[in-house]
């Protein structure tokens, strides 16, 4: 078994380009017009269009798409490796059209759409003409959908949907609102009479469907296949997210290092303290754990599905949280007070992080699921002893060597004497 862990020259010079061009052009936009690419203004938008066509010219445009859905068809890997990237700069994903909610809601339409619903929905999404949200979780159920109240009925040619959201996240600046109902999965305008979108939380909305009238063909997918739909949409958003985490504990990692070589305490650096080097070394090891375990999984995709990786996309995401938890509290103490105000990335960090255990299904919940499907490949043992009960292994040892011992009686011997021994 060989292992390369190398990237081949000519993706590492893609790679060099995206951190050249999100270090000179993505951060600097992100500082003057934050959230750029949503602004209405004219001008704006055509400088956001013009930083866009540098991507597409390097063939970098919707990089999470397979190349008949016009993408580059990188796969998950590649992916992996330009989510490193990509992940340190809050614009960034929106100028490679690669920005959540919209690519999961850009997948399950490339998988399970109509030709007519790719025209009329994918490709303004792809292009940036229009941008959803993912409205799936309920007050009173979470994201259990053995709790979901939410559903459409058929009434002539439409649906009539009525039900309650909570966390739609960007629901409010959405043009389209793909709904999880408990008898399918529904694209429904963000403007359509019955749709009230609360006033709190501001950014992860909570919605009130009332009356809500879509035609026949806004149902995406079959008919009560909306669960499938979900796991398709939410097992490609999770490793998505683990694989920009890593950039984000990068960013915190980098902060406590510059910090801990710029800080004095107690007459030296606080680099030379024991207890500062013990939040970088822990923090470095567990960065580096995480990358693998995330480039690993997204091999596995690449080789096989979402669906075969479930154990290891589950375990994977409970762990990205609680990487970033640690990375970024660590980078905090590092940094002292300043890094408790927000005149720096890491309070951000360290508070988004318990969002991130719970954002696409809670940590609980795949753990569980990790538990569960692991156990799969395991039986009870027999008996009152497990499969490693010393006294049992020494026994059936001898019972294997007999017939060895049998047909060299110096070995036996041998064998006897070292057994008085023990």
């Amino acid at each position: 078994m060989a292992w390369d862990f190398s990237t081949d020259s000519q993706f590492q010079e893609k790679l060099d380009w995206v951190e050249r061009f999100c270090q000179e052009k993505v951060e600097p936009l992100d500082y003057v017009f934050p959230h750029a690419v949503r602004w209405p203004d004219p001008v704006v938008k055509a400088y956001v269009r013009e930083l866009q066509q540098e991507v597409k010219d390097q063939g970098l445009w919707a990089i999470f798409h397979d190349r008949e859905l016009g993408g580059p068809g990188f796969g998950q890997l590649r992916l992996a490796l330009l989510n490193e990237v990509i992940g340190r700069y809050s614009g960034a994903p929106s100028m490679f059209g690669a920005a959540a909610p919209d690519t999961g809601n850009m997948e399950i339409l490339a998988a399970y759409g109509t030709e007519e619903q790719k025209k009329r929905w994918l490709e303004p999404l792809l292009n940036q003409d229009m941008f959803s949200a993912y409205s799936m979780t309920e007050p009173q159920g979470g994201s259990d959908p053995n709790l979901f109240r939410t559903r459409a009925e058929r009434d002539g040619d439409e649906w009539v949907i009525n039900g309650e959201k909570w966390f739609t996240s960007a629901g409010r600046v959405a043009d389209l609102l793909f709904v999880m109902c408990t008898n399918g999965m529904f694209v429904v305008p963000r403007a359509a009479p019955g749709v009230e979108i609360m006033p709190e939380p501001r950014n992860h909305n909570h919605i009130v469907y009332q009356d809500v009238r879509v035609p026949l063909d806004h149902l995406l997918g079959p008919e009560n296949g909306a669960r499938v739909l979900a796991q398709r949409r939410l097992g490609g958003g999770r490793i998505h997210h683990a694989m920009r985490t890593i950039a984000q504990c990068k960013l915190a990692f980098d902060m406590m290092c510059e910090r801990a070589l710029s800080r004095e305490s107690h007459g030296s650096l606080i680099a030379e303290h024991q207890m500062v080097q013990e939040k970088i070394a822990e923090s470095y090891a567990a960065i580096k754990m995480l990358r693998l375990f995330v480039l690993e999984t997204a091999w596995k995709i690449d080789q096989t599905s979402t669906l075969e990786a479930r154990t290891d996309i589950a375990a994977v995401k409970f762990t990205m949280a609680k990487v970033l938890r640690e990375v970024s509290y660590n980078a905090l103490h590092i940094l002292g007070s300043l890094g408790t105000t927000d005149l720096t990335p890491i309070q951000a960090m360290y508070a988004s992080a318990p969002t991130m255990g719970i954002a696409d299904g809670v940590d609980e919940v795949h753990k569980a699921t990790v538990a569960r499907r692991v156990l799969k490949g395991y039986r009870p043992h027999e008996g009152y002893w497990p499969t490693e009960y010393i006294p049992a292994k020494r026994e059936e040892a001898w019972r294997r060597m007999r017939p060895v011992l049998d047909a060299r009686p110096d070995l036996a011997r041998a064998a006897e004497k070292y057994a008085g021994r023990q």
